[in-house]
């Protein structure tokens, strides 16, 4: 009974993370058709914005609880200012070009944030472990786990409810629904369809920086934490079907569960089982398990 609840609950945090971190990155595929290898990189720059910010917070002596509104605070204004500026200075210039060059673009921008990091933070590592040491644990079944884990699943709960409700009951939710269904058809019926682009590459960075910023306190921050990522995230969004939300919660379940059953049953293992399970996926769904149809223009 013991080794099934820490596979479930390890699963389910796993799962939890994973889903932060993929759904950005299916959402602005979805939207905008592009491959934003440039996540990883934000979901690093998320990172550092939360120790910098809570490192100044500490500092000033302040309470603990207050530190959790810090991190979202940082990750949000941080994924807003730099997501803005992307699309805008970057991204809205090459609207419309071939998606192979806009992998090769966003590599590029991947490359020089990766520098960037390193030029405003250094190599060194960053420590900020109080976040994830202050609420203490909680036993389930007798198994000793951490309470931030816990909230980490509820917060993607909650993401992942906010994210439906704003597609499918607002009206820019609406609008870029109406996008992703077919863009020249919208801008025709007069959507703004640039400013729909930079709502939603913005929204996918704050949710790659939200990644980062709840990651922060479980690990030691380093400007090399945003090349694995990227890959895990791109294995999530491969299984659930790129450009799909539920995709993204599914593949995310696939690879977390996957990934704990490993850890417990066959550590050996651990390194291949999500590349397994996405390989198992693609070999029956070419496109994802829920890939969006799409009709052929002539």
């Amino acid at each position: 009974m013991l080794l099934i609840t820490a596979i479930l609950l390890d699963g389910l945090s796993y799962a939890a993370w994973l889903f932060i971190i993929a759904v950005g990155l299916t959402l602005i595929f979805g939207v905008m058709r592009i491959l934003n290898i440039a996540h990883g990189a934000f979901y690093a720059i998320g990172a550092y914005a939360c120790v910098t910010a809570l490192g100044v917070y500490y500092a000033a002596g302040l309470p603990e609880a207050g530190a959790y509104l810090v991190m979202g605070a940082a990750a949000i204004l941080t994924g807003l200012v730099v997501g803005l500026l992307v699309e805008g200075v970057l991204l809205r210039r090459l609207t419309g070009r071939d998606e192979v060059l806009m992998v090769l673009v966003t590599y590029a921008l991947f490359l020089m944030l990766e520098d960037g990091i390193k030029l405003i933070w250094g190599a060194q590592s960053y420590f900020v472990y109080q976040p994830y040491a202050w609420p203490g644990f909680v036993e389930i079944f007798g198994l000793p786990y951490q309470v931030y884990d816990l909230a980490i699943i509820g917060i993607a709960v909650l993401l992942g409810l906010g994210l439906w409700f704003w597609l499918t009951r607002t009206r820019t939710g609406k609008l870029m629904v109406a996008v992703v269904a077919d863009r020249e058809i919208a801008a025709a019926m007069g959507i703004n369809v640039r400013r729909i682009f930079a709502i939603t590459f913005a929204l996918g960075t704050i949710l790659a920086m939200l990644g980062g910023a709840l990651t922060a306190p479980k690990i030691a921050v380093t400007s090399s934490i945003g090349v694995e990522v990227i890959i895990l995230a791109f294995a999530v969004v491969v299984i659930g079907g790129l450009g799909s939300i539920p995709g993204a919660a599914v593949g995310a379940l696939f690879a977390g569960f996957a990934r704990a059953a490993s850890v417990h049953l066959a550590p050996q293992f651990e390194l291949f089982a999500i590349y397994a399970v996405m390989a198992l996926v693609l070999a029956i769904r070419p496109h994802g398990l829920f890939a969006r149809q799409t009709g052929r223009k002539i």
